[in-house]
């Protein structure tokens, strides 16, 4: 399968602490992969980087069939070129309607005349109820988000970023703070998310992981420690010793 996003050689120093070292990474067109590691593992850092919030020291980034590289370009950019990214706290515009905030998160032409179209409205309104389906918000459309719950509102964040069309989305930690009902249904609507496009999620819980069931990379002091499936890497000596054999949030 083609490659989407590589990393390669990348590290970053932060006040003398090197808080990627050497990474090599890369992500596939349609894929669905979990980043797991203990804190101060690199985690958020990769993250920042691919999304153009910190700047490397060196290495570089390589995005999309173009090739094209990442490192100097700047937030905006990057998002525009289609790497979207979901924070561990929702934010959602809390007084608008759940279909609001769909419709406000949609690409729409930018053109003055474009709101004039019908047409182009309809589509819309297609596509609003497209990605309610998909996040499971189709009864919630008309309900004000900041009535809705924290599984509901990560939801809700996880469809406008869906509206976007991003080919890669970076999820962090999702699982937080969610019931078990709430982040099985999590794990559908991600895994669901990843036949289309690239998804990323970092995530400490273990349990969440394993159902997500898809390739697990493990890092560890800014570098990939192990790369494989949850047994594959859980049952790795080292990865034991750093990350699973330590009592971790």
């Amino acid at each position: 399968m083609d490659t989407l996003l590589e990393a390669s050689g990348v590290s970053v120093t932060f006040d003398g602490f090197r808080a990627i070292n050497n990474l090599t990474i890369q992500f596939a067109e349609a894929e669905l992969r979990a980043i797991i590691g203990p804190n101060g593992a690199g985690k958020t850092t990769f993250m920042d980087i691919v999304t153009g919030k910190t700047r490397p020291d060196e290495g570089y980034v390589i995005w999309g069939d173009k090739s094209i590289s990442l490192i100097g370009m700047s937030e905006s950019q990057i998002a525009q070129e289609g790497i979207g990214r979901k924070f561990q706290k929702p934010t959602v515009f809390e007084a608008q309607t759940v279909r609001k905030n769909i419709a406000m998160a949609l690409q729409n032409p930018r053109g003055p005349f474009d709101v004039l179209f019908y047409k182009k409205t309809k589509a819309n309104g297609a596509r609003i109820e497209e990605i309610a389906e998909e996040i499971g918000l189709t009864d919630s459309l008309t309900r004000i988000a900041g009535e809705l719950s924290h599984g509901q509102k990560q939801w809700l964040e996880i469809g406008m970023l869906l509206a976007q069309n991003p080919r890669l989305l970076l999820v962090d930690e999702p699982a937080a703070g969610m019931t078990v009902e709430e982040r099985e249904k999590t794990t559908d609507i991600l895994r669901r998310a990843a036949k289309t496009r690239a998804v990323v999620v970092v995530e400490h819980d273990m349990e969440f992981v394993r159902r997500l069931d898809c390739k697990v990379t493990v890092l560890h002091e800014g570098s990939v420690l192990a790369e494989g499936s949850l047994d594959h890497v859980t049952s790795n000596q080292t990865v034991i010793d750093v990350y699973l054999g330590r009592s971790h949030a």
